[in-house]
């Protein structure tokens, strides 16, 4: 199975994460920050990767420590999980739509690390969750996990649609690029033989 566990501890967050690649989509999360507990389920539930995140931050001062220390230790968690990522599809990519709000996501698993962000919210907060924090959070995993990814909103009027689409994507064509192609067999999708970096 391909599981792993990760843990965290600063002076300003405790957090354990949890992944098992192969699940169901199962959601343990409790972050303190409501907005993010539902994306983080959604990100769970539309992946069929099964997620627990329990974490204690200084929410006290504000959201930012939190939110970017769980995108660094969920991406940790993938990495440990993929392990060499021998027999994955390595790639995926979604066009995905919410009511109005449209989003497009890629990602490639190739072990370098980078982040295209292409969404702008009209409003500086999702109800009490600061909407600068979401690249943040996009970065730290993507980053951690070892991931090119782009995200882009194509167009939407609805923050929580448009921050929703962009965690579903992220879902969606994760879930496709981590699964193990039976072509694949036991390689690296890679002429080079590594994806680790």
């Amino acid at each position: 199975m391909r599981k792993a566990k990760v843990a965290r501890k600063t002076n300003e967050t405790d957090i354990v994460v949890a992944v098992a690649l192969d699940g169901t989509g199962k959601a343990e999360i409790a972050t303190g920050i409501g907005f993010l507990d539902h994306m983080l389920e959604q990100l769970a539930r539309h992946s069929l990767i099964d997620i627990s995140i329990k974490a204690k931050g200084d929410l006290h001062i504000d959201q930012h420590h939190t939110t970017e220390d769980v995108g660094i230790a969920l991406g940790q968690a993938l990495r440990e999980a993929l392990g060499e990522r021998a027999g994955i599809a390595r790639y995926g990519d979604v066009l995905l739509p919410m009511d109005e709000a449209l989003t497009r996501c890629a990602l490639d698993v190739s072990g370098r690390p980078y982040l295209v962000f292409k969404v702008a919210f009209s409003r500086p907060k999702v109800g009490e969750f600061d909407t600068e924090l979401f690249r943040e959070f996009f970065q730290a995993f993507a980053q951690n996990g070892g991931l090119t990814l782009h995200i882009e909103n194509l167009y939407g009027d609805n923050n929580h649609h448009i921050a929703e689409t962009c965690f579903k994507a992220l879902a969606r064509a994760l879930r496709v690029a981590v699964a193990l192609d039976p072509r694949q067999g036991n390689r690296v999708p890679s002429t080079k033989g590594s994806l680790t970096g």
